[in-house]
């Protein structure tokens, strides 16, 4: 079939809206109608790395929402007509899927960030005949249509509103589980959130359904400090590294238990971690390039340092979580959207990226 897909021809180039072929679904896929998909900063990291990293023309988008139009003959647990959230892929069989740890698969980049199918075919095919790049995170959801890997599909209550639902499937479920699952912050802690952008506003949501005592963030721009005052935090910070950890250990009163960290900078990630307590814990999802050192004897005092993929979650599980959440009131994320058509990806892309919009969405 024929469909409309925003494709990224160069990794320092526009987004392009073109038709492209799409292929019938596998046994082991389904064929889902995206309504919309979130725009998510993995989506452009080709932006950051040098050309020779670029793998080709692609269809990117991860947090995609829809409603599935058919189903491979394998897969059991979906049917046409059902509404679905989608996030990543993972093989099922290795170590960490084995037991339950499925953002840590040890094939994740095979299944989500090859450019297409673990066999390395793709699904979509250019005017002239040629190949473009499919099944980003299992998905590829800046398309119409897309053929999608069964096990990046969730069903959601068909009550909700899929334009709003997308984020869910990566950016807003990392950021609530970096709260909820990895560090899993107790009623009364203290924790806080360096980076008030999507992923770091999510976080300070799920915190305050955490019931956390104390939650701290930190960010250079006042508006989203604003933002993450509204959302929960009792403590905001703006200011150089030294500025950052001596805040953190005065609204804590001697150093904080929990810390997450979606900026990807290195010094900011080290003024939250010596704002730690003894026994503190930081969670790293921002993406950076480059070293991050840390002091020998602060890593030998108790404290942990983990990687966070995905906020620890089983998508089929978390994501209806705060889906319901959100229907009670509890979990706003909703509020941080701003729409638009798939023709204006770009304008999308620049308004993410002026920090003018926290969470563009792509409606189709």
């Amino acid at each position: 079939m024929q469909v409309r897909a925003a494709v990224m021809r160069s990794g320092n180039g526009p987004f392009i809206v073109e038709d492209l072929e799409l292929e019938d679904s596998r046994s082991d896929e389904v064929l889902v109608r995206m309504v919309a998909s979130g725009m998510c900063h993995t989506d452009l990291l080709s932006r950051e790395l040098p050309p020779e990293f670029f793998a080709g023309p692609q269809v990117y988008g991860h947090e995609g929402s829809g409603i599935v139009e058919a189903v491979g003959a394998d897969v059991r647990d979906l049917a046409v007509g059902d509404h679905v959230v989608l996030s990543f892929n993972h093989c099922g069989s290795c170590g960490a899927c084995d037991v339950g740890k499925l953002p840590y698969c040890f094939r994740l980049t095979e299944y989500n960030m090859s450019g297409g199918r673990p066999d390395g075919t793709t699904s979509f095919t250019d005017s002239d005949g040629h190949a473009v790049g499919s099944h980003f995170f299992g998905q590829s959801s800046f398309a119409s249509h897309s053929v999608v890997a069964a096990k990046s599909v969730v069903k959601v209550d068909p009550g909700l509103d899929l334009t709003l639902l997308g984020p869910l499937g990566c950016g807003v479920q990392t950021g609530a589980g970096a709260i909820l699952n990895t560090l899993d912050v107790r009623p009364g802690s203290s924790v806080v959130i360096t980076g008030a952008g999507a992923l770091g506003l999510s976080a300070v949501m799920a915190a305050k359904v955490a019931r956390a005592g104390t939650i701290i963030a930190v960010d250079r721009h006042a508006n989203r400090l604003d933002l993450a005052t509204r959302y929960g935090a009792t403590t905001t910070i703006s200011g150089d590294p030294a500025e950052i950890t001596a805040g953190i250990v005065d609204a804590t009163q001697g150093g904080a238990d929990y810390a997450f960290d979606t900026t990807g900078n290195a010094g900011v990630v080290r003024a939250a971690f010596e704002g730690l307590n003894n026994l503190g814990t930081l969670g790293m999802a921002g993406v950076g390039f480059g070293d991050l050192t840390f002091d020998f004897l602060s890593l030998i005092g108790g404290r942990t340092i983990t990687g966070v993929m995905e906020g620890d979650s089983t998508p089929s599980e978390f994501i209806p979580r705060l889906a319901a959440l959100n229907a009670a009131g509890e979990f706003p994320f909703h509020e941080l959207i701003t729409t638009y058509p798939l023709d204006r990806i770009n304008d999308a892309e620049a308004a993410s990226a002026d920090g003018s919009v926290i969470k563009p969405v792509l409606v189709h």
